[in-house]
């Protein structure tokens, strides 16, 4: 079993910038694909960004703006968001996967064995 919690949102103007942060307890936290998703009020949740080992992969709204990046020391996937926008305003969700065969870039909600309870971000415009 994983157990995830977000922290790190809040309310911020267009163009700011916001940290998430994704703990994680388990010790093979390294082994598991993390991701971030977001669902706006009224849409579906949606792929943000994934990583593995190093690198990540981008939904292409953020791409250029967000990146993910991973702690395994601290159990922790982060997630930095710069010049946010209104329509980036969503409850963000971290999830992880230990399904070695995935590939980050394709993931979907579905694919996610393990959710956080979601932390909240509004951008106003």
């Amino acid at each position: 079993q994983v157990q995830l919690v977000e922290s790190g949102g809040g309310l911020v103007q267009a163009g700011g910038s916001l940290s998430l942060s994704c703990a994680a307890s388990g010790r093979i936290f390294a082994f598991y694909a993390m991701g971030w998703f977001r669902q706006a009020p009224g849409k579906e949740r949606e792929f943000v960004a994934a990583i593995r080992w190093i690198g990540g992969a981008y939904a292409d709204s953020v791409k250029g703006r967000f990146t993910i990046s991973r702690d395994n020391a601290k159990n922790t996937v982060y997630l930095q968001m710069n010049s946010l926008k209104p329509e980036d305003t969503a409850v963000y969700y971290c999830a992880a996967t230990d399904n070695q065969r995935l590939t980050i870039a394709t993931l979907t909600r579905n694919d996610m064995d393990y959710w956080g309870k979601g932390t909240l971000v509004t951008v106003s415009s």
